[in-house]
Parts: C-alpha cells; sequence; structure tokens
C-alpha cells in the first residue's frame, strides 16, 4: 500500500462578496481536487485543539497524527530540527523573522511580515551579520529560508508571550512586543537589529531597486525540543517529507521522515510545483509514505490576495494533485489524502481554528463513499463527516480507511 498526503497550507477560507459569495476553493478550478472528493470521501478535520493558536505547527503535527496537546512545545524547536540545530536542555529556539516595520503616527507598524519575501540569498547575508554583531555565548541566529530564520537562546525563557508577525499586518507592533519572563532581552534583541539593519548593504541595495528593506528582526514561536516517537516505526513504513517550510521538514525529522530536498521549492507562489510531484512519484518507487506541503496559498491569505490565492490553489491542483493521482495508478494499491491544515481567510488575513476540509480516495472501491461532492468547505460540511480531535485521522487513514468508512456510512 502507498499513502500520499497533499497538503495546501491554508487553502480553506470564508465566502467573499468579491467571488459572489464562494469561497476561493469553490470560485477556483480544481478539477483534480473535486475528482478525488466525488469519487471518494469528503469531510471535515478539526486540527488546533481548544485553546491553541491555529497555527500550521499545531495543525500539521495533528495531520502527521501527533496530539498536540501532548507534543507541541513551539515552532522554533521544529524549524531547528529541519536546520540540523540539536538543541540542548535547556536551550529555547525562537522563529526569526525579517520583518519591514513601517512608520506609523506614534509607534512602528507591521508593514511586512515577510521584508518583501526576502531572498534566501540576501537574507543569508543579514542573519550572518546579525550573529557576529548580536549573537553571544547564549544567543545564536541560525539562516532559513526566506525570511524564515532561527535564534536559539542557551538558558532562555520559554514562557515569554510572542505574537506571530503575520497575525499584526497593518498593526501597531507596541501593542504587540513579547511580555512576561524573558521579555526584556527579547525585546532588546529586536531593537538592537533595527539599528544594525537601517544601512545594512542588503537593505541599501533593495531600496535602490524599490524594494521593502529588511528593518527589524521579530522573535517568536519559542520553545524546547519536543519528545516524539517516529510515525515511522509506528507504522512500520519508510516515509518522506517535502516542503519548502523549515516547520514541515522539522516536524517530518521528529516523525523519522526522509527530507526530500527539491531545487526551486520556495515556499510561496514561485515555487517549483512540477519538481515536487515528480520528487514524490519517484520517492514511491521505494517508500511507502509520502508528505507534500505547499505553502502558497497559505501566503495568499496572509497578504489578503484574492487573485493569487485563486491561482495557487489551481496550481496546487494542476501541477500537484493531478500529475500525482495519475503517476499512483501504477501502483497497485494506495490511498490519497488531500486537506488544508487550517483555514487563512483572505477577509482578516491570518490563521482561525474553523475545521477545513479533507477528502480521501483509496484504490480499493469499497473505501470510498463516492460522495458526488466537489471538494470545498460547504461540500465537506453537508457530509457531516467531522474527524475532532484531528490527530485521529492519520491512524485512521493509515490502518483502518475501510472500516472507518464502513462505521461512517448513512
Amino acid at each position: 500500500m502507498k499513502y500520499v498526503i497533499l497538503l495546501g497550507d491554508g487553502m480553506a477560507d470564508y465566502p467573499l462578496d468579491d467571488l459572489g459569495g464562494k469561497t476561493p476553493l469553490e470560485y477556483a478550478h480544481t478539477p483534480f481536487m473535486d475528482t478525488i472528493a466525488s469519487r471518494g470521501t469528503i469531510g471535515l478535520i478539526d486540527t488546533i485543539p481548544a485553546g491553541y493558536t491555529p497555527g500550521s505547527d499545531v495543525a500539521n503535527l495533528s495531520v502527521l497524527g501527533y496530539d498536540p496537546t501532548i507534543y507541541f512545545t513551539g515552532r522554533g524547536p521544529l524549524e531547528a530540527a529541519s536546520m540540523h540545530v540539536k538543541l540542548g536542555s535547556n536551550d529555547v529556539a525562537f522563529r526569526c523573522n525579517l520583518v519591514t516595520l513601517g512608520h506609523g503616527d506614534d509607534a512602528p507598524v507591521m508593514e511586512d511580515f515577510s521584508a518583501g519575501h526576502i531572498t534566501s540569498d540576501e537574507a543569508g547575508k543579514i542573519i550572518a551579520d546579525l550573529n557576529m554583531q548580536l549573537g553571544s555565548d547564549s544567543i545564536r541566529f541560525y539562516p532559513g529560508v526566506g525570511y524564515r530564520h532561527l535564534m536559539v537562546w542557551k538558558g532562555g525563557s520559554a514562557v515569554v508571550t510572542t505574537t506571530p508577525p503575520h497575525d499584526i499586518v497593518g498593526q501597531k507592533t507596541g501593542d504587540y512586543l513579547p511580555a512576561g519572563f524573558g521579555a526584556d532581552e527579547v525585546i532588546q534583541l529586536m531593537h538592537d537589529s533595527e539599528a544594525l539593519l537601517q544601512n545594512h548593504p542588503v537593505n541599501l541595495t533593495r531600496r535602490s531597486a524599490g524594494k521593502k528593506p529588511a528593518t527589524s528582526i521579530w522573535l517568536w514561536g519559542q520553545g524546547g525540543a519536543p519528545d516524539m516517537d517516529h510515525l515511522t516505526k509506528k507504522y512500520n513504513l519508510e516515509g518522506g517529507m517535502i516542503s519548502a517550510v523549515d516547520l514541515l521538514n522539522g516536524i517530518g525529522v521528529y516523525a523519522g521522515l526522509d527530507i526530500l530536498p527539491v531545487q526551486g521549492a520556495t515556499g510561496y507562489t514561485d515555487t517549483n510545483y512540477e519538481g515536487k510531484a515528480t520528487k514524490a512519484l519517484e520517492y514511491l518507487d521505494r517508500g511507502d509514505f509520502v508528505f507534500v506541503h505547499v505553502e502558497a496559498p497559505d501566503e495568499m491569505g496572509h497578504e489578503g490576495n484574492i487573485e493569487g490565492k485563486i491561482k495557487a490553489l489551481e496550481d496546487f491542483d494542476r501541477k500537484i494533485v493531478g500529475p500525482i493521482l495519475e503517476g499512483l495508478q501504477k501502483f497497485k494499491d494506495f490511498r490519497l489524502l488531500v486537506l488544508s491544515d487550517h483555514p487563512t481567510p483572505i477577509s482578516i488575513r491570518t490563521h482561525v481554528s474553523d475545521p477545513s476540509p479533507f477528502a480521501v480516495y483509496s484504490s480499493r472501491p469499497a473505501e470510498n463513499r463516492r460522495s458526488g461532492l466537489p471538494y470545498s468547505e460547504t461540500a465537506a460540511r453537508q457530509t457531516g463527516l467531522l474527524v475532532s480531535p484531528g490527530h485521529l485521522l492519520m491512524n485512521h487513514f493509515i490502518t483502518e480507511w475501510g472500516t472507518f468508512i464502513d462505521e461512517k456510512r448513512d
């Protein structure tokens, strides 16, 4: 049996007046996801436990079968694993965004949580200089991908309260600075970075080209290393993770998955969709399980970009879902799961905790409900099928899908 998960980050959304009351998923042309939902099973998955922030960290732990109430310690340590940064018992890893702060009436405003989607090459030069100037025996900065980087604080505070920068776009940052034990040290690092970055050569070049500069770092998502069992051992399978995002690759490391790099994968709308699909099918020639993650719909949701999100959905469907669905036909036995980890509604430009649609298609006819419905939020609700808590879906998908579907048939 081959098992495939195709996840479009933040695909789910709310109805929009600009789309005639439809969601982007309902408006977009997605024939392959619609085929999977129509011929297979569609429902809702609740990936965010009550009281937890609806982030991709918590949501994707749920998708891979890990109960976030047990295994989630923070986003930073998951990204550290992807970057081969080993955390000591008293190390705290923080996600470190390069951001653009604008000038508000009386306080800085979060103008862009991605510093104009700064390139990895540009960002790497900045992070190297930050580490040289602000690093110490207890503080180190590590370069990641694009605007996403890492800061590790030896002996630091994991209980400081922080806010994701993509949640406060257009808002005054003073209302969302770190608070609680250890906050003073974190805030000082953020302020010190502003002085260093003001006339940094990378920013001078970006300004001259009409691009947004990286004016500050923003620290958030902190935590210590989690203790997670490998799902590869739990299910006795060989599996791989395909993502341009350190967070997903870090979860993959803790889950015991092979990390499968794809040249040109960016975590944005210009990512190498075709390369991801090809890599997944190649891996399945030897492996049992592959998880393909695409970040682009989430980025468009954060930007409030309706046209961009529709294009991201259609690209995901045409360049990822379609080729993989076709490529799976050469295998005798397979199950394919397509889903959104959480909604990222255009109207509010951040994540929400609402359940998201999932669809499963199996090569075994008896394992399909044949819903006759398209892949959308409305269709998923109509079925009345809700997997909550969401971390239970993985076990159903791998070990007992036929039994699970028989129990849920009308």
